[in-house]
């Protein structure tokens, strides 16, 4: 257990908890004992419950902020585990960076602190030229998880980006970005397919701008074809609503493409009016899969309809095989155990011994006679999702869903297998089948692919 006052690594001094964001997360004020200067700490405790990506993002965090090089950006300072015997029994990560003073923009909106227009303005430039460093590193750095939280205004009314725990750097995405992070109402829809690119961090930008000028999330706000309706609550620049409408504009087509060009567009105080022919939509830097050659699974897709044969569980039909000989011989030797039992029975009543002998027999070959024919289909239409199971004529419905209503597709763990996910805005459905990783992996981006290019 970790205590204010507390030393670690015989540096940091721990002054006071300033954040607790999830299970096993901390963030401590704290003082480093060589330099006397204070300084943030993140922790995080690797605990048996803790999902191994949490862990990668970590990491990640602190391989990107070491990287960093921005006046704006706090400066990373140190990374550094701890063993159980100084985490209460936990071993914990740490993430040291600079101290900024000041307060949240999100602290700033609880207080009741109104922003006005220059102020959003000069908040909106200001993040744009961090973003304009972040974009254009090579390879460049997403933030994807700007939100009125993460931006800290200091004494001097500078503005700070911090709390890099989403950050991908694009050369790192070899395959699907699966891990799902981001801030409902600040996080753009591609993202929430694992498809972030620089204008992601754009919308969030676009987002927050809308917070601080409405006083209200977001997600708070109506909408009308998942766009943020909020021009009738503020009395600002017609032209600066409109610029806020092209960075929050939820088809990547028509959103403003970079930081640079948002920049010049807000100081320029002009509308990008249409398009330019000469700009190439931005899209995700995410390789195309390609189907393993081991995988039995069947696909067929047109723009309309999305059909999926889902082969039985484990081996195919070999595993299925196999369990219902496994189910056939207990069938036999509880058929052996009944003739023992009733061996008296025989000798008065042999002919009623027979017949149920017959019947568990009959009903174990019945069993074994459909299992080995049951196939699992997944349906998507212009409509809704159906998981739906058939064996030997007869069909039911499993699970089904809207189309409106799905949040993402994404891969998860199980164990040493991997499954798909369907997220909805009100349940998770599993399409009830492991698969080995590189299987998964490309059964989750033809899902992705084909709902997101409709």
């Amino acid at each position: 257990m970790l205590n204010s006052g507390q030393l670690i690594q015989d540096r940091y001094q721990l002054q006071r908890q300033c954040g607790r964001t999830a299970a096993g997360r901390q963030t401590w004020l704290a003082t480093d004992q060589q330099t006397q200067e204070e300084v943030i700490i993140k922790l995080l405790a690797f605990s048996p419950q803790m999902a191994w990506e949490e862990l990668k993002l970590f990491e990640r965090e602190a391989q990107v902020l070491q990287a960093l090089n921005h006046p704006r950006i706090p400066r990373y300072r140190d990374y550094f585990s701890l063993d159980q015997s100084v985490g209460g029994g936990l071993p914990w990560f740490g993430l040291v960076q600079d101290y900024i003073p000041g307060s949240s923009l999100q602290d700033l909106l609880d207080q009741g602190h109104r922003f006005t227009e220059a102020q959003v303005k000069k908040i909106a430039k200001d993040i744009l030229k961090i973003l304009i460093y972040l974009h254009e590193l090579s390879p460049p750095v997403l933030h994807r998880d700007l939100k009125p939280s993460n931006l800290i205004l200091d004494d001097s009314e500078q503005i700070y980006l911090v709390d890099f725990g989403a950050v991908q750097a694009q050369a790192s995405v070899t395959g699907v970005t699966f891990t799902v992070v981001g801030t409902s109402g600040y996080a753009p829809l591609e993202q929430f397919w694992g498809r972030a690119v620089a204008s992601s961090d754009l919308y969030a930008l676009g987002a927050t701008l809308i917070h601080l000028l409405t006083n209200t999330s977001p997600a708070d706000l109506p909408q009308k074809n998942a766009r943020i309706l909020f021009a009738d609550r503020v009395s600002v620049n017609r032209n600066f609503v409109l610029w806020i409408e092209q960075m929050t504009e939820i088809s990547l087509e028509k959103r403003l493409q970079t930081a640079r060009e948002a920049l010049e567009l807000l100081k320029s105080d002009k509308i990008r009016h249409r398009k330019n022919p000469n700009t190439t939509p931005q899209t995700a830097l995410i390789q195309k899969l390609h189907k393993p050659f081991h995988s039995t699974l069947y696909l067929h897709k047109t723009s309309n309809r999305l059909d999926i044969y889902l082969p039985p569980k484990g081996l195919g039909k070999l595993f299925h095989l196999e369990m219902g000989c496994l189910h056939l011989f207990i069938i036999y030797f509880s058929c052996s155990l009944l003739f023992s039992v009733f061996m008296s029975m025989s000798l008065t009543n042999p002919s009623l011994f027979w017949l149920l002998c017959c019947l568990l027999f009959a009903s174990g070959f019945l069993w074994l006679f459909f299992l080995i024919d049951e196939k699992t289909f997944v349906e998507f239409d212009h409509y809704e999702f159906r998981i739906i199971r058939k064996s030997r004529g007869i069909q039911y419905r499993l699970q089904s869903g809207s189309l409106s209503n799905i949040i993402g597709v994404f891969m998860e763990k199980k164990q040493s297998k991997y499954e798909v996910v369907i997220r909805t805005t009100s349940q998770t459905h599993r399409l009830g089948e492991v698969f080995v990783a590189e299987e998964c992996a490309w059964l989750t981006q033809e899902i992705q692919d084909w709902l997101y290019s409709r």
